[in-house]
C-alpha cells in the first residue's frame, strides 16, 4: 500500500508491505466489533453477508480466474443487491487468502489463487 500526500508542509511519501499472515491478522482485528458501555447504549453492529452471499462472491472470482476490479465489483453488486453490500464483499475478497490483487494499468485484477 502506497500513501501520498502531505502534512502541512512536508511531504509524504510511505510504503507499507504487509505479508498475508499479517494482512489476515490486520482484518481480524476490523472484524471485532466495539463493545460501548450500556451507559451509552448499544449498537447493532452492520450484518455481515451471509455465507451464502461470500460463497457465491468467491465462486464468481474463482470461475472468472481472473477479474478487474469494476467488473468484480459489478458482478458483486448484482449478486449482493446493492453497492454497499457489493463492496463489502470486494473487501473481503481483497483480504481473503484464496486471493491475490495486483494493480493494473487501470484498476486493480484480482487473481483466484485457491
Amino acid at each position: 500500500m502506497r500513501i501520498r500526500g502531505q502534512i502541512g508542509d512536508w511531504p509524504v511519501d510511505l510504503t507499507v508491505e504487509l505479508e498475508p499472515h499479517e494482512w489476515a491478522q490486520l482484518g481480524r482485528q476490523v472484524d471485532v466489533p466495539a463493545v460501548l458501555p450500556a451507559a451509552v447504549g448499544a449498537v447493532a453492529a452492520a450484518p455481515r453477508q451471509d455465507d451464502g452471499q461470500w460463497t457465491a462472491a468467491r465462486d464468481v472470482l474463482r470461475q472468472a480466474g481472473q477479474m478487474s476490479g469494476p467488473e468484480l465489483l459489478d458482478r458483486l453488486e448484482g449478486l449482493a443487491g446493492s453497492t454497499a453490500a457489493g463492496k463489502r464483499l470486494l473487501v473481503r475478497l481483497r483480504h481473503c487468502s484464496e486471493v491475490k490483487v495486483e494493480s493494473g494499468a487501470d484498476a486493480p485484477v484480482y487473481h483466484w489463487v485457491g
